[in-house]
């Protein structure tokens, strides 16, 4: 069988003429040079070398060898360019997000990852955190940008992305209601019951005396959202993605007697998968989720509407 060290001492032997001079390019012994040479002749079954003559010269099938000889070379130097360069990287990156993350910092990161990556083809899923971790571990996803850390056992790679700091709110006309009465007042409106944040919720009003509370469940943040803004409950969501509808006054936040535990978010990729692509696309994600907190960081000191009993309370 032939490999690439006898094409390519054959091949400088061609371009050279002499394999003292190719030892010399190849950092090898003459005798090496022409134990390869002679290799691969015995492969391919004939003499592709003329010996005797100075400069050396390639026989008439040698000459024919040599144009695929070149360009067996050729491909191989420009498929190990795809490791060596991750910006010429032209494969398809199946990508699972959760959508509190398509919604706030999703876009600048895909015109950035457009950027590095100008021949990446992109497979997106949003979806929940459990769905996609079932994706990742059945080998539908490549990556994914989503909570709860990795399954046991799964041959995979993490690394933090970002945390996002969560509250309540409601709209201007509730808040009468809410000083009044506090957590009491209205339903909460929160993300599906698979989600973690429905059960960290459940297990917060349940500290805070609500063993029984009335929660709307919907899939999407953007959802929550709207039927917060139209007063249909206390929506509970992370707060610098309605930070804009606060500045707007179409919702208002709550102070709570505690924070609400923070939503915790990794990037997660199969191990098996090429490692520096994946290492720089999760640096590129977390860079984009810090610019995005930094952009927020006035919004997230918003100011907080108390309950009366709290208010109450301090004094």
């Amino acid at each position: 069988m032939v490999d690439f060290k006898e094409l390519e001492a054959f091949v400088w032997v061609v371009r050279l003429g002499s394999f003292r001079k190719v030892a010399t390019r190849l950092h090898l012994t003459q005798p090496s040079i022409s134990d390869r040479i002679n290799r691969l002749e015995a492969a391919v079954g004939e003499v592709l070398l003329e010996r005797s003559a100075r400069p050396i010269q390639p026989t008439l099938r040698g000459r024919e060898f040599f144009t695929h000889a070149e360009r067996l070379l050729a491909s191989r130097e420009e498929a190990l360019r795809l490791f060596q360069n991750e910006e010429a990287f032209s494969g398809t990156l199946r990508l699972g997000i959760i959508e509190t993350i398509a919604n706030s910092w999703f876009p600048d990161f895909m015109r950035r990852l457009a950027e590095r990556y100008p021949q990446l083809t992109l497979e997106l899923t949003v979806d929940i955190s459990p769905q996609l971790h079932q994706r990742l571990a059945d080998n539908d996803l490549d990556m994914l940008f989503a909570m709860d850390g990795a399954a046991p056992g799964l041959a995979v790679e993490e690394t933090p992305l970002c945390t996002y700091e969560m509250g309540m709110f409601i709209a201007p006309q509730h808040t009468d209601r809410w000083r009044a009465e506090g957590l009491g007042a209205l339903p909460f409106i929160s993300f599906s019951r698979q989600a973690r944040p429905y059960t960290e919720l459940v297990a917060y009003l349940a500290e805070q005396g609500l063993d029984a509370p009335k929660i709307h469940c919907a899939s999407t943040l953007m959802t929550i959202a709207r039927m917060s803004i139209e007063g249909l409950g206390i929506g509970v969501l992370p707060v610098s993605t309605v930070a804009d509808s606060v500045r707007r006054g179409e919702l208002v936040r709550l102070a709570l007697p505690r924070p609400l535990p923070a939503m915790i978010y990794e990037t997660l990729w199969r191990s098996a998968n090429y490692p520096r692509f994946s290492r720089s696309v999760a640096r590129l994600a977390r860079q984009c989720a810090e610019r995005y907190d930094r952009d927020h960081t006035d919004d997230t000191a918003l100011p907080q509407v108390k309950a009366w009993a709290d208010t109450e309370n301090k004094n």
